[in-house]
């Protein structure tokens, strides 16, 4: 089993939850995706996060997805764990990392405003998960409203072994990044993956400022990973060529509200899932929405054959 370090890179691809038109998780396409994703070539997954609507599910529903996943593939897999209480989090952390798990991903709860409260929420939470499980701090504010600077990510880090992974979601984040970076290179922080999120949508900067990769769900993996291969050898033009052709598609997904909607209605198209439905209350995709994304991924296939399905 390869555990989550600080050394850890690439992309590690946010799944979602599958799910059948009556609301019930479509087992064959669990399988399907987890195939796919192995695929694309992405260094690991993420499950149970916000965009695999962990909180639509049951703690049956969340450990049974957990379980089948981590038996379908050998890659690295990260499980959400965040919950309201440490009990429901410590359980599905044990379990998960019991059935194969590389780290769990731990959020904020948007009752935390001061930087004692964050600091001391998360030496909760690295208490209740255990010491021994590789935890990815979930730092996204624009959804979650709790606001960490770079001082208090360097806290958290410095006070808990075992966070080993910063998950960035701040927007605008770049330097943030750069903070977080001039601490390790003075010696002021303990050395830290960082994986970026948003869509996608800042990671041809990201990946200049020092981030390690990619954690997030843009219907296309496969750029993802081109684009941090880019980066690692230098190709930055390229880089920017691969990433600008793509993102008319990248801010069309990133829309707050439906972009989850329009995430699964790629995923079917692609054939990867047989259903984009989402688990109610969800919003649904309009005809002329629909009509959006299929024009988008028509003009995109004339850079990137990969969307030409």
């Amino acid at each position: 089993m390869t555990l989550l370090s600080p050394r850890t890179r690439g992309v590690y691809a946010i799944a979602v939850t599958p799910f059948t038109e009556d609301g019930a998780i479509d087992e064959v396409s669990v399988d399907r995706m987890v195939d796919w994703y192995e695929q694309t070539g992405v260094d690991g997954l993420t499950i149970l996060g916000i965009l695999g609507e962990a909180p639509k599910l049951d703690a049956a529903e969340a450990l049974a997805f957990a379980r089948r996943v981590l038996a379908r593939t050998r890659l690295p897999v990260v499980v959400g764990v965040s919950a309201p209480g440490f009990a429901a989090m410590r359980a599905l952390a044990r379990a998960s990392m019991d059935a194969g798990a590389a780290g769990v991903m731990i959020g904020p709860p948007p009752a935390l405003r001061t930087d004692d409260q964050i600091t001391g929420y998360f030496a909760q939470a690295a208490q209740a998960v255990g010491p021994d499980t590789p935890f990815v701090l979930q730092d996204y504010p624009l959804t979650l409203t709790v606001q960490m600077t770079p001082g208090v990510i360097r806290r958290i880090v410095e006070d808990n072994p075992s966070c080993v992974m910063l998950k960035h979601e701040d927007w605008p984040g770049l330097e943030k990044i750069s903070a977080l970076r001039r601490f390790q290179a003075e010696g002021a922080m303990r050395p830290l993956s960082i994986l970026c999120g948003n869509g996608g949508l800042f990671l041809d900067f990201e990946t200049e400022r020092g981030a390690d990769g990619a954690m997030t769900g843009y219907a296309f993996p496969e750029m993802l990973v081109d684009l941090v291969a880019h980066a690692s050898a230098g190709r930055r033009d390229a880089g920017h060529d691969l990433f600008d052709a793509h993102l008319p598609l990248l801010r069309y997904e990133h829309q707050q509200g439906i972009g989850l909607a329009v995430r699964k209605y790629i995923l079917r198209r692609r054939g990867v899932i047989v259903s984009d439905a989402l688990r109610a209350p969800a919003p649904v995709l309009s005809a002329a929405a629909r009509a959006e994304v299929d024009y988008l991924l028509q003009r995109l296939a004339r850079r990137d054959r990969r969307a030409g399905f």
